[in-house]
Parts: C-alpha cells; structure tokens; sequence
C-alpha cells in the first residue's frame, strides 16, 4: 500500500493521527481495532496502544503484521523500532500462556523461556501450588480468575482453556414472531455475534460491543437460546432489569414463571433470573457484608451476562475472579472505563469477541443517523464575576448551570418542532428550574418507579413531546422515538457518559431515520475542555461535532 504520511507515532505508543490530512477518515478506520483515543490536541486526535488494545484486536482475528504494517503505512516518517518489538512483544505473549484442567489439576503451561521470565518476575506465586519441571505449575483451583487478573495487569495474557460447567438445564426457544405481534428474527450481525461467543478459542466468554439501539438484549437473548442454562442476568437498573423480562417473555418461550427479578423490592430467584448491580453491592452497615452476592452461587448457573459490562463494580469484579467456571458474556456499547479497569473485564470476563461499529450500523440504517453540534453559550456578566473569583470545582458548576442555557434550549425546540425530545443534565436545581420554564416533567433518580414508567409511556404515546432528565436517561431508558436530546451539563469528561446519552437518540425511526445531539457549553470555561474529552469515543466511531455559537441557533 501507498504510504500515506498521516500518523506520527511516538515511542510511548502513543500515535497523533492529523485529522486535517487527506487520508485522516482512512487511518482513524484502520488504527481503530488496536488502539483507543486519549484526546484531541488542536488538529491533532492522540491515540495509546496498550496490551489490552492489541490483545483485543488478536482475539478478533487482526494478525500482529497487519498491525505493523498498517502503522508503517500510515506513518510519517520510519516507524519506531521500540514501538514495533513493543507490539511484537505484546502479540508474542498472546496465547503463549494457558489454563487448563488435567486430571482434576488446574494447570497453567508455558514454553520454557516464558515460564522463565514469569518467574523471575515472582508473578503469581500466591495462586501456585507446586512447579513441575516441564514448565506446568499446578495452580490453586479458586485461583483461576485472581491469577489471569494479575499476569492482565503485568503485561501477560492468558489463554483459559480449562472450559465451563453446563450449569442447570433450562429449555427455551426463539419464537418466530414476537408475542407484541411483530415480526422476529436476529439480524446477520446478532448471529455473527452470537457465533463469535461460541468460538472454540475463547471457550464462551467474552465482551459483545454493539452500539446503543442495535439489540444487545436480543443478542444476549440469542446466546442464551444457544446454551439453553439457568441465566444470571446482572444489569444497571430495576427498569433495564424488567425490559430484560419484557423482552425475554415477548421473544422466547420462557413464562413469567421461569423468570426472577432481583432489586428494588423483588427477590425472586428463578433459572432465569435479572438482578441489579446495585443491589448485589450493598453492604450490610452492621457486618460490613455484601449480602447479597450469595446469588452468584444460589443455583447452578451456566451463563453469568453482565449488561453494561462497562460498569462492573470492584467488588462484582472480585466475585467474578471466583466463579471463572460459569461462562460469562459482557455486553456493551463501549469498553471505555474511566478508571483504567480494562485489565480487568479483558482477563475476568473476557476478550472482545465482536465489536459493530456505530458508522456501520448507521450506514445499514440499523440506528439512526446523528447529528452532532456542540453549542457554545456565554455567561452573564453577574454569573461570569462569580466564576472568575470561584474555586476549580465551583467554576465547573457555574459553567454547568449557566441560566442562559434556558434560552438556548427553548430555541433548539423551536427548530425541531413536535419532535420527541429530551433535556438532559446533571445538577438537579438546574433542570428543575428547566422543568418549571417549559412547563413538562423532570424525571430523577428519586422519582418513583410507577411514576416515572406513566410518564414514559406517555412520552411513548406522544402525549407528551418533551421530558427533563437527570442521569437515569444515561442507561436503560427504553424511549425509541426520541428524536432529540439536548444536553445542559454533565458528568466532568465521561466519555460512557456521552455515548450513553446520544445512545437514547439511535433507535431506527421512521421517515428520514435520523436524530439531533445537541450539547451546551459554557464559552470560555473549563467546561468547553472537558466537552471535547466527552466526545472523544464518538470521534474515534467516526462522528463530528459541529460547534457553533449560541447567536447561530437564533439565526
């Protein structure tokens, strides 16, 4: 291939990709599947390469010379000599080590100069019963997940061969037309999804990445119809836990009786049974327990599916390191995590095992085409003496909470009249005071759950065109027929949290079959900086962001 000069890699695997080159859209594609996108500097988008990016794109089948080869051609100037034995390095540790089970034994293989080298390192001798001189150590059985943890985090990846139980028996079919009355089927991507999980080299666990509105739920349904076990279902809330139900009741065979709800006030413990994350870590005040972590060992499950993967908690990851003998399936719209944890779903859950790109999905017309438009909006006089005298936190909020953001917001509505349409942010006094100004509904997190499910089946009805919600619309808010959100303030630099909220807008829909992001930002502020950390993922899916000034939206 022609060398086409766009990329300059540096020797801390860090590449800066020009985004005004010719050949930037090109390269962004190609560097995509091995490397994820730290932040924007100028006309530059910087990218890392780490371990876990390389390991990912192996387990997806990219080979490490086509890695190689894609930076020699994209790079300006001769690629670094460290940064290619780095990534040779990397690829030379992907599969060298395995887990298996022999004679009841728990044993982790290596060739000679690896176990070596591991040992040298005094890597994972806590989880090592005896050393055999064939370069076989015999490890502690309720080692497996800690042990693949920490060689994760040393740089060393492990392959477990060592397979799964079949857990309890659980008989459920598809259906060929959902109960609603709607057609059914999974689509090409659902199934080569699904497939990818029950490749023989992962040996069922792994992370399904598919964007926001594409079917994660089908696809986690369609695994479990493949492997036909008792389902633990761990999700983010009590409303993702019973759209899991709806959908399980709507497209398999399964009865309301096969199927148990765990959070809120339900304990239901059933061969299929949904929980919450939240309620799995809470602690118990007087001894200091998580009580409720005994449902991972209730009954025999088969499959564990982490909804969300992205969000495990520490202490879902640390049960999760325990019951490495149960498959695990993580879905999500991305992997970024950012406290840094990738380590940790790569070695515990699994390897990437099938990633649909947002763009690709639009282009099938599988979700809807987004607009994306930053828009920058001053401060008053009075509240800009207030931000330059404040402290580093204070300002932020002032920035967030910015009165002349109402105005804003009424004009964008103005430009999108009767489309469905959403008003999120984050500090509560600010979209209270949204909700009296326009006179609709502001859904929180302490909105009773009969209230908040009326109010959204009348958003659905179109009996109300518009709502004000707090963070509760990040995840798991079932509102197909949103056509816009409009963004006030949010959570510092999350790039989850961004994805998350223009994922409420990708639900295919009918006519054009296209949607409006819209995000205001305090001009001037600390606040236009983390705006462009936030949209970080959805530059590296291929997206834009048009930024324009408030005077623009009144035009």
């Amino acid at each position: 291939m022609q060398r086409r000069n766009v990329l300059i890699v540096q020797r801390d695997m860090t590449l800066l990709l020009d985004r005004e080159a010719h050949y930037a859209a090109e390269a962004r594609s190609a560097i995509g599947s091995f490397t994820e996108l730290l932040k924007v500097l100028g006309q530059f988008e910087v990218y890392e390469c780490t371990p876990v990016t390389v390991w990912n794109a192996l387990a997806l089948g990219l080979k490490c010379e086509k890695i190689i080869d894609v930076l020699h051609t994209y790079a300006k100037g001769a690629l670094p000599a460290a940064c290619e034995s780095q990534i040779k390095l990397w690829a030379s540790r992907f599969g060298r080590l395995t887990l298996l089970l022999d004679d009841q034994q728990l044993i982790m293989q290596g060739d000679e100069a690896m176990m070596q080298e591991l040992e040298s390192l005094n890597l994972g001798s806590s989880w090592i019963e005896a050393k055999h001189p064939n370069n076989r150590w015999i490890i502690k059985q309720e080692g497996r997940g800690f042990l693949k943890q920490e060689l994760a985090k040393a740089g060393y990846a492990v392959q477990d061969l060592v397979g799964y139980h079949d857990g309890e028996a659980v008989h459920m079919e598809l259906r060929q037309q959902a109960q609603s009355g709607a057609s059914f089927h999974l689509r090409d991507y659902q199934r080569k999804a699904i497939a990818a999980f029950h490749r023989d080299r992962v040996g069922g666990s792994g992370v399904i990445v598919l964007p926001c509105g594409s079917g994660k739920t089908v696809t986690g349904i369609g695994v479990m119809a493949s492997l036909q076990t008792a389902t633990l279902i761990v999700t983010s809330s009590v409303t993702s836990a019973k759209q899991w139900r709806d959908e399980l009741l709507d497209k398999t065979s399964l009865s309301p009786e096969d199927i148990g709800l765990y959070g809120g006030k339900a304990r239901s413990v059933e061969k299929i049974t949904i929980a919450t994350y939240t309620i799995l870590t809470h602690r118990n005040k007087s001894t200091d327990q998580y009580d409720h972590m005994k449902l991972f060992s209730e009954r025999d499950w088969g499959l564990i599916i982490y909804d969300e993967v992205q969000l495990l908690p520490a202490p879902i990851f640390r049960m999760t390191a325990m019951i490495q003998a149960t498959r695990r399936l993580g879905l999500t719209a991305t992997l970024i995590r950012e406290d840094g944890c990738a380590n940790d779903v790569f070695s515990l859950v699994g390897p990437k095992l099938y990633d649909l790109s947002w763009k690709k999905a639009e282009e099938q017309s599988y979700i809807a085409k987004v607009h994306c438009t930053e828009v920058r909006v001053k401060l008053p006089a009075h509240a800009e003496e207030q931000y330059n005298t404040a402290s580093a936190r204070l300002r932020l909020k002032i920035a967030a909470i910015n009165p002349n953001k109402i105005a804003t917001v009424k004009q964008i509505m103005r430009l999108h009249p009767d489309l469905p349409t959403l008003i999120i942010g984050q500090y509560i006094e600010q979209l209270k005071e949204m909700s009296v100004e326009l006179g609709v509904p502001l859904l929180t997190g302490s909105t009773d759950y009969e209230q908040r499910e009326a109010i959204f089946k009348k958003f659905r009805n179109r009996e109300i065109s518009t709502l004000v919600v707090s963070r509760i619309a990040n995840l798991a808010v079932d509102l197909p027929d949103a056509a816009v959100a409009i963004q006030v303030s949010g959570s510092f630099g999350s790039r989850q949290e961004e994805a998350q909220r223009i994922g409420r807008l990708l639900r295919p829909k009918r006519g054009a079959n296209e949607a409006w992001f819209y995000t205001l930002v305090t001009e001037g502020s600390k606040e236009t900086e983390f705006a462009l950390k936030r949209g970080l993922f959805m530059l590296e899916q291929g997206y834009q962001y048009r930024c324009i000034h408030e005077q623009e939206v009144f035009l």
